[in-house]
């Protein structure tokens, strides 16, 4: 069921005296509707969003008009305050694929974490296509099968709607645990000084792969 909200169109005025107001200023467009500026209450947006996020659909209601629905297209924060000062809503045609971006959470302790390794998140999110009504506002990744330092959690071992379709390869790596540096690299990196850090790793690789090589 999507969430809803109900929002008014925009005051005159200066912007500023809008959000002073307890208001957001906003914009809603579609191919199916005229694109209009609105005003929603701050509260209700913020609570709205927690739960909706990008990839949800909202029945939007301009007072005294019909709901449409629609999702967020687009936010701008304050650069300081980290407050919402401006949203974008973009109606959706039910019967048509639309894109999205679905954040992954990544939920559960791993492992290998408790051992000293450091949780390496290269995605954050996917980017799919589906039909509107299958939109979901995230997906869950269970760290705890990251056990060893050589798990990794990949696109395909997520629990991911049938009917998306991916952008990434399903090969893609989304979690992985690094291990610990040794202490034969660190005293390699001190010994080296911080600008070749990244040359002792890249020969630690080498020496694993040539030792890899000769089992």
């Amino acid at each position: 069921m999507a969430l809803a909200i109900t929002v008014q169109k925009r005051a005159e005025g200066k912007i500023e005296a809008i959000r002073e107001a307890g208001f957001i200023p906003a914009v809603v467009y579609g191919s199916e509707i005229e694109a209009s500026s609105i005003q929603v209450d701050y509260r209700a947006f913020e609570k709205l969003y927690k739960e909706a996020g990008d990839s949800t659909l909202v029945e939007l209601t301009i007072e005294g008009g019909k709901p449409a629905m629609v999702v967020v297209q687009a936010l701008q924060y304050h650069p300081i305050k980290d407050q919402f000062v401006h949203v974008d809503f973009m109606q959706v045609k039910m019967g048509e694929e639309m894109s999205a971006s679905i954040e992954l959470v990544f939920t559960g302790a791993s492992t290998a974490v408790k051992q000293g390794g450091t949780l390496v998140t290269p995605v954050s999110t996917l980017d799919v296509k589906c039909l509107p009504k299958d939109l979901v506002s995230s997906i869950e990744v269970d760290l705890t099968a990251l056990a060893t330092f050589d798990d990794v959690i990949k696109v395909s071992d997520l629990n991911i709607p049938a009917s998306f379709t991916l952008a990434l390869d399903s090969e893609t790596v989304v979690a992985t645990v690094s291990a610990p540096l040794t202490a034969e690299q660190i005293e390699a990196m001190e010994e080296a000084g911080p600008s070749s850090i990244e040359d002792v790793a890249v020969e630690e690789k080498g020496k694993k792969e040539e030792e890899e090589a000769t089992e």
